[in-house]
């Protein structure tokens, strides 16, 4: 399922821009400023944004270069300004499509599967190395991990924590092991944020549904089981 997100500070646009694109089959996430939307990128990319312009604070150019640092995520421009100046800046900073409010609900379905069908002919051809443990999938080139087709909303850290215990699945990895590949060689703060991070990894697994489990190795560590 391609997961879209959608930023308008015009809350029944937006609203209706989810209503049809979650008809359609995409997974949708709604925001109305952008800074909410820069933290909640340190879960993962998307598919695709599709962002309004015009929006207090920072606006959506701006809000589209910094995504742009971060990943070459397709982008869909949406704004009540029509004036070709406005459609060329917003192409030229990385939007891939400008669409014009008012608009047809069914327009921009067709706009965003366009995109999308363009950006998946433009990817490089790579096989990526799934990882699987039970009915887990980890794509560690797209930072996803799955059950079926339900992707686990995952942080940065429990991402890296739960890649690591899967490519060593069955076999228990110490704290220290845990935190040299996790949170970096020069990591000092306290050993126990590790522990922290199972936690609510066990949490996310366990409500996912997933059958593999993060088990403890007491007085040592964690390993993943089916």
């Amino acid at each position: 399922m391609k997961r879209i997100i959608v930023v308008d500070d015009d809350a029944d646009i937006a609203e209706i821009i989810n209503k049809y694109l979650a008809r359609e089959g995409f997974s949708v996430s709604v925001f109305h400023e952008a800074d909410s939307v820069l933290e909640a990128l340190e879960h993962g990319l998307p598919d695709m944004f599709i962002l309004d312009i015009m929006m207090p604070g920072m606006d959506g150019l701006e809000l589209c270069k910094k995504i742009r640092r971060r990943g070459d995520v397709p982008v869909i421009f949406v704004s009540a300004r029509s004036e070709e100046v406005d459609r060329v800046l917003g192409l030229e900073l990385g939007g891939d499509d400008y669409l014009t409010k008012p608009f047809s609900p069914r327009e921009l379905v067709a706009r965003v599967r366009s995109v999308l069908r363009r950006a998946g002919s433009n990817r490089p051809a790579v096989e990526e190395d799934e990882v699987q443990v039970g009915d887990l999938v980890i794509f560690p080139a797209r930072r996803e991990a799955a059950v079926g087709t339900e992707s686990l909303e995952l942080t940065v850290k429990e991402f890296d924590l739960l890649q690591l215990l899967a490519k060593n699945s069955g076999r228990a990895l110490s704290r220290e092991q845990i935190l040299d590949q996790v949170w970096g060689y020069d990591y000092v703060g306290d050993i126990r944020a590790v522990d922290d991070v199972v936690k609510r990894l066990r949490r996310k697994i366990k409500e996912s549904g997933a059958r593999v489990r993060v088990n403890t190795v007491w007085g040592y560590g964690y390993k993943i089981n089916v």
